[in-house]
């Protein structure tokens, strides 16, 4: 399934101010992050899965650099577990 570029942005919009990386009790959001687009597109690919196995095989495709891009980590491992309800409930419209 695809998504046209507006279908995506709106993707991306949602995304970037509901869903956050955690560290150290920190919550930076994905959108300040830089990170919303690339989710997106990783959810896009896979909207065919369904809400919940697109959700978790996106916050694991997307890997985040860390310690000036040394190390990389996918974001499943930097959300807290509550994000991944919170992913499954905005892309479950984009499954049409």
């Amino acid at each position: 399934m695809s998504l046209s570029a507006s279908e995506l942005k709106d993707l991306e919009l949602a995304l970037a101010d509901r869903l956050y990386l955690q560290v150290a009790g920190w919550h930076l959001y994905l959108g300040d992050a830089g990170l919303a687009q690339t989710l997106a597109i990783e959810c896009a690919a896979r909207l065919d899965a369904g809400s919940g196995v697109c959700a978790r095989q996106a916050l694991e495709a997307v890997q985040v650099p860390i310690g000036g891009g040394s190390t990389r980590l996918p974001l499943a491992r930097l959300v807290p577990p509550g994000q991944l309800r919170d992913l499954e409930d905005v892309i479950e419209p984009f499954c049409h």
